[in-house]
């Protein structure tokens, strides 16, 4: 049973992260029919820890009270080398099969004390290429709010620790008593969707200048029907030579770059406009709402009728 949970202070630690695992298991709810977990705070040297934002947060507990953690939770901190002694309690941890949950960059903590290889990860969508090239025995996921290995659960940023902290939580107390944190924070207790949605994907800004005629116009008419044959004889190249060309260039394959711009195009619309979902999804090129929900559902792992509840400047007519 989850009880005792430490969470580490580690140097440049994130207010806001650090804040998440305070929320989810620092606070007593059992007036609300919740849990109250025994919560502590460590840090390998006590005394002042400085913040990502300057300010310092002084620290009483030392590593050793985490020694017999049922759950050790290493928030978003500076990037760099980590303390040894932090790793080490993060492989005892995972040793003894203890939780362990990372939020943001505290995942990088994690794939530095080796408990992270061969196994499926992820981390906020800015470092998930840093994370993935640093080590590269963790297969990165840079889509998700969370992944769940065993015992070890890593989440993307920010706002998504909740997600994963509460994800332990109903792991170990089931669907009710989430529903008493999720409430006494004001937040969904699942939220559906990956970080995927979250994730600018700007044009690309550089294309050779045999191709960013053609590039320009495929952007202009994203609702028509492009085949790759008649995209090369607009660029006046053979079919095999226009698909190796366009994917040194652009970095994918035009197909799968038409269907990014498309989705892209369809989220400003469903973000700006109140146009119906088979409105959007002819403009787009996606021909049918239901073909534009497939594409939405495989790239974005969300819906696009919950993408406009979501971001939507005001409700779809």
């Amino acid at each position: 049973m989850l009880r005792k949970v430490v969470a580490l202070a580690i140097d440049g630690v994130a207010p806001f992260e650090f804040g998440v695992v305070c929320e989810v298991f620092g606070i007593d709810r059992t007036a609300m029919g919740g849990p109250v977990f025994d919560f502590h705070i460590a840090t390998a040297d006590p005394g002042p820890v400085r913040t990502s934002l300057g300010f310092a947060m002084t620290i009483e507990n030392d590593l050793a009270i985490a020694a017999d953690a049922d759950l050790v939770a290493v928030p978003a901190h500076a990037l760099g080398r980590v303390d040894e002694r932090y790793l080490t309690v993060i492989r005892d941890a995972v040793d003894r099969g203890a939780w362990v949950l990372s939020v943001c960059s505290g995942a990088f903590a994690l794939a530095q004390a080796g408990v992270l290889s061969g196994k499926r990860a992820t981390t906020h969508w800015m470092h998930t290429d840093r994370l993935a090239r640093q080590h590269p025995d963790i297969e990165v996921d840079p889509d998700v709010l969370f992944v769940q290995e065993g015992r070890i659960v890593t989440s993307a940023g920010t706002a998504a620790g909740i997600d994963a902290a509460l994800h332990v939580v109903r792991q170990e107390f089931g669907a009710a008593v989430t529903n008493v944190i999720a409430r006494r924070m004001v937040i969904p207790p699942q939220r559906d969707g990956g970080q995927a949605q979250f994730i600018a994907s700007p044009v690309a800004d550089r294309c050779a200048d045999s191709l960013a005629s053609t590039v320009e116009w495929m952007l202009e008419n994203l609702e028509q029907e492009l085949t790759i044959e008649q995209l090369s004889r607009r660029a006046l190249m053979s079919t095999r030579t226009f698909a190796r060309r366009f994917r040194a260039d652009v970095g994918a394959t035009p197909a799968a770059w038409l269907n990014r711009q498309r989705i892209i195009r369809a989220q400003q619309l469903l973000e700006q406009s109140d146009l119906g979902l088979e409105q959007i999804a002819q403009r787009c090129g996606f021909g049918a709402a239901a073909v534009m929900r497939h594409h939405f559902l495989k790239v974005l792992q969300t819906t696009p009728q919950a993408y406009r509840r979501a971001f939507g400047a005001r409700e779809s007519a």
